[in-house]
C-alpha cells in the first residue's frame, strides 16, 4: 500500500501574489528554477508532485485583490484531480478557509 503523502498550502496573511508563489514553492519542495508563475506552477505540478493529497488553508484570510489568484489556485488543483482520475490516479483536494 502506497502511504499517504500530503501536502499542505497556507495561505493565511499572505499579502502579495510573490508570497503566494513562496509557499508554493516551499509547500510542493518545488526545484529554485520554479518560475513563481501560474504556468509553472500547472507545469511542476504535473512533473513534481507526487502527493495523493493537498490541503489548502486560508484562503478567505488573503486581501481581495488576491482572491483572482486564490481562484487560480483552485483551477489547476482541479485539473490535476481531474487528469490524475482519467488515468486512473486518485489526489484528493481539501479547501479549508
Amino acid at each position: 500500500m502506497k502511504k499517504e503523502k500530503i501536502v499542505t498550502l497556507d495561505l493565511t496573511g499572505c499579502k502579495y501574489l510573490g508570497e503566494i508563489h513562496q509557499r508554493i514553492k516551499k509547500a510542493f519542495d518545488f526545484p529554485d528554477f520554479y518560475g513563481e508563475n501560474w504556468s509553472a506552477f500547472d507545469d511542476l505540478l504535473w512533473s513534481e508532485c507526487d502527493a495523493n493529497k493537498v490541503v489548502v488553508l486560508g484562503e478567505k484570510a488573503v486581501s481581495e485583490e488576491l482572491k483572482p489568484s486564490i481562484e487560480m489556485i483552485n483551477e489547476i488543483l482541479q485539473e490535476l484531480k481531474e487528469h490524475r482520475k482519467k488515468y486512473g490516479e486518485q489526489i484528493e483536494i481539501e479547501i479549508h478557509s
